[in-house]
């Protein structure tokens, strides 16, 4: 058995765990990784221009593919500028493996430089974290780290590596499989309880499929459209759920919560049965929890137990894997007979009333001939693009236009911060999503704020030769602060105008990309047009309607019915 060096068992535990890409910036403390990699060709490192960038793109991966992101990152200030990259995978449930310098161990505890104890640190926004101070425990921790990582409810692990640690030699045995007894995640369902659940849906006039990421993260797309068309059952998707479901299906709802359509709130406010698919009910969907779906009963499906019955009463919980369970729910249901038909006249009635709030205030706009509409930019994206697109966004009044406007059919064609709400992480998740996806075409969806979040990413894309394409909805405000003000706040726009904008034109081009720049709707579809057809990095900047707002809106703390319309 060989001995090999922590620095090169770490750079041969990613290759046995099949990870071809990470993200990273380099530093003191981790140099001696960054020379192994220098000689070693299996696993790409992509040079980031902040360690920020490097968690997102780690992320935006691991989004569109479903495998595990990687990124590195050096002592100190390297790894806590990690942190937030972490904390938005930790909210959205993404898998990822975040390995960070730390100094010899010898020295921890006494202010080195570059020491901060980012073990401590990442704590609450890590799923799991380690700080290895023994080489000899290197390749277990490493195995350990990518299997918490993608089972259970996926979710961020930090492994904090010592210099010495990083040098000290071993023999090299890496672990086959991994088994923790105080983690054993629940993936198979119990039966009893899923017959439970088709009973109560089989005596359901009004019922609703309420689907959220973890749906996306089971790979239970399928087992999903499969239910809805055999029940003839309508389905709402949570902002992380979108793509789970086919936005174009007739029987889809679109997006559900604060800035949910109003079919789609509705339809959970009068539902007699709501089957939650990997959903947390979250106060963005619940809106006042005591008025949440006053007349329904609740079957909760999730691979997380403690995400059943933490916000809401349930009345069916289900545990375990959300393909599996929506699996074993169709067989039961396929076993007792019941044809489309019945199922059909069931809700039929049901059908009714969700086309008559559809008809009565659908998602609209008003189109304005002298400036251009931002929900119209991203209306003729979608058709240019025919809904092929991965999409990632940054957060605010864009990230909501695009979640009801673009119609999302593929899953995993929605890379966007839900929990944490991260401004700044759309462009180097589009970097990860291309990195992972040459081929396809990407796009990040842009404010003018958050865009200058991470903006250096610019030169990572470069470097790359990544054809991202940027779309920037410019109306000199931060949009989404700046609508809560004018609604809630009497228009007193405080730290929202920005009275300085830069010239994004210029920006692109000094990184060597095109720019190009609408002013006027009828500008708009040459813009887009141009734009996508570049086969490089491009930014399109539009200006639109500067106090447009998102709606419908549901104010903090009231119920989800009590939306602004206008």
């Amino acid at each position: 058995m060989s001995k090999l060096a922590g620095k090169q068992i770490i750079v041969e535990a990613l290759k046995r765990e099949g990870v071809d890409v990470i993200f990273g910036y380099p530093g003191g403390a981790i140099i001696d990784i960054y020379d192994t990699l220098y000689q070693q060709t299996d696993v790409k490192h992509v040079l980031v221009r902040h360690e920020q960038g490097a968690a997102h793109a780690a992320d935006g991966y691991a989004r569109s593919t479903g495998k595990v992101g990687v990124c590195l990152a050096t002592s100190g200030p390297g790894a806590t500028n990690t942190v937030t990259g972490i904390a938005t995978a930790n909210m959205d449930s993404i898998p990822m493996v975040v390995l960070t310098g730390q100094v010899p161990t010898a020295l921890i505890g006494n202010d080195a430089f570059q020491e901060v104890d980012i073990v401590g640190i990442t704590r609450p926004c890590t799923k799991h974290n380690y700080l290895v101070k023994d080489v000899n425990h290197l390749p277990r921790v490493l195995k350990e780290a990518f299997y918490i990582a993608r089972s259970g409810r996926p979710g961020p692990v930090l492994v904090d590596i010592p210099k010495d640690v990083q040098n000290a030699k071993t023999e090299f045995e890496y672990p086959d499989e991994i088994t923790l007894r105080s983690y054993e995640p629940t993936a198979d369902p119990h039966i009893k309880q899923v017959e439970k659940a088709c009973r109560l849906l089989e005596q359901s006039k009004r019922p609703v499929l309420y689907v959220g990421g973890g749906a996306i993260a089971a790979g239970a797309h399928n087992e999903l459209l499969e239910l809805a068309k055999l029940t003839n059952i309508p389905v709402t998707m949570t902002l992380m759920g979108l793509s789970a479901f086919p936005g174009t299906h007739p029987q889809s709802l679109g997006m559900l919560g604060m800035h949910g359509s109003y079919c789609a709130n509705m339809s959970i406010a009068n539902a007699d049965v709501i089957i939650a698919v990997g959903a947390r009910f979250d106060d963005r969907v619940t809106g006042k929890v005591d008025s949440f779906a006053p007349m329904a009963k609740i079957i909760h499906m999730d691979v997380d137990p403690t995400s059943i019955q933490k916000n809401v009463k349930v009345d069916i919980p289900i545990v375990g894997d959300c393909r599996k369970a929506l699996a074993k729910m169709l067989k039961f249901l396929k076993d007792t007979g019941i044809s489309g038909d019945i199922w059909k006249a069931q809700h039929n009635a049901w059908w009714e009333q969700l086309t008559a709030w559809e008809k009565r205030h659908p998602l609209s706009y008003k189109y304005d001939p002298n400036i251009i509409k931002p929900q119209y930019v991203i209306e003729r994206l979608y058709e240019m693009t025919k809904g092929k697109a991965i999409i990632t966004t940054e957060v605010g009044q864009n990230q909501m236009w695009t979640a009801q406007f673009y119609k999302f059919d593929q899953p995993r064609s929605l890379l966007s911060s839900g929990g944490l709400g991260t401004m700044g992480y759309g462009l180097p998740a589009a970097i990860g999503a291309q990195m992972a996806f040459p081929d396809r075409l990407v796009v990040d969806v842009a404010g003018d704020g958050s865009i200058q979040m991470n903006i250096q990413e610019l030169a990572t894309a470069m470097e790359q030769k990544l054809p991202i394409k940027i779309i920037i909805l410019n109306n000199q405000f931060l949009g989404m602060v700046r609508q809560w003000q004018e609604l809630f706040y009497e228009k007193r726009y405080s730290a929202t105008d920005f009275q300085m904008t830069p010239d994004f034109i210029k920006i692109a081009e000094a990184y060597g990309a095109k720019g190009m720049r609408a002013t006027k709707p009828d500008e708009v579809d040459k813009t887009l047009k141009e734009g996508l057809e570049h086969p490089g990095l491009t930014i399109m900047e539009f200006i639109i309607a500067r106090e447009e707002g998102v709606f419908p809106m549901v104010p903090a703390g009231k119920a989800t019915t009590e939306m602004l319309l206008v």
